[in-house]
């Protein structure tokens, strides 16, 4: 048989893909966004908080904040999952019981906050000193700084960085097939991984890589829009511009003179 045509009909089977397409939809895709949003959510508070650890003033704070994102950015993404699944599994099975979505947030929340951390510590880094010492002249005290100068402007600066941390997020959400899933609880990956398996043909598996494109280069484009605008701000003559005029000439003309 021509190579070409047996990779064609490997890869590009239409019907084993029509046929994993209804349950990819209804049953792989919510499962993929449950899991990424959840851990971006839990992982996101959780960096902020290594962040604001990190660059803290107390060492016993400090100190195990950079353990922990030296320990999860240090392990295999599966290793992690695996032994939070596993070793907590008894725990889990007492208050949840026997479905692994809970587990498998925790464990991708941990890895992701460990990344996430760093994402948010170099943004406030890169804040000006001086700000802080402007904050506090006016009477912030130094936590207050830090919430309402210093924090939302680093989170900013490194928003295109935490977007692609939740982008890399949505495809490390696969890993959670490791700890077992029912047939309702399956992601996009576990879905293609079992028709693949079922009818030797790769083209369902294929289908699941095309619906994570789906989710992860849109994004990937948001993220670069996102960047241009924090680095160049919006073009001259965009819309909005002419009603920012007019709010201005109305400021001036109605200021005391």
């Amino acid at each position: 048989m021509d190579p070409l045509s047996t990779l064609w009909e490997t890869f590009f089977d239409w019907d084993s893909m029509r046929e994993a397409l209804p349950e990819m939809l209804t049953v792989g895709l919510p499962n993929t966004l449950i899991l990424a949003v959840s851990a971006a959510l839990l992982g996101s508070v959780l960096g902020m908080l290594l962040a604001v650890a990190g660059i803290s003033r107390t060492r016993w704070l400090r100190w195990p904040a950079r353990v922990y994102t030296d320990v999860f950015r240090g392990l295999p993404a599966a290793a992690t999952i695996l032994l939070i699944g596993v070793g907590l599994a008894p725990l889990g099975m007492e208050v949840w019981g026997p479905n692994p979505y809970p587990l498998g947030i925790l464990a991708l929340s941990l890895i992701a906050a460990a990344y996430i951390g760093e994402i948010f510590r170099s943004g406030i880094q890169s804040v000006e000193a001086a700000q802080v010492e402007a904050a506090r002249a006016l009477g912030f005290s130094w936590g207050e700084a830090m919430r309402v100068v210093i924090i939302p402007q680093g989170v900013r600066r490194v928003l295109p960085a935490w977007v692609n941390q939740l982008i890399a997020l949505i495809k490390d959400s696969s890993l959670v097939y490791f700890l077992g899933l029912l047939a309702s609880q399956r992601e996009l990956f576990r879905i293609g991984q079992d028709y693949a398996a079922n009818t030797g043909n790769q083209s369902a598996l294929l289908l699941a890589g095309l619906f994570y494109l789906a989710l992860t280069v849109p994004l990937t484009h948001a993220v670069n829009w996102i960047d241009r605008r924090l680095r160049h701000g919006r073009p001259a003559g965009a819309p909005g511009d002419e009603d920012d005029d007019l709010t201005l000439a109305g400021a001036v003309e109605g200021s005391p003179r």
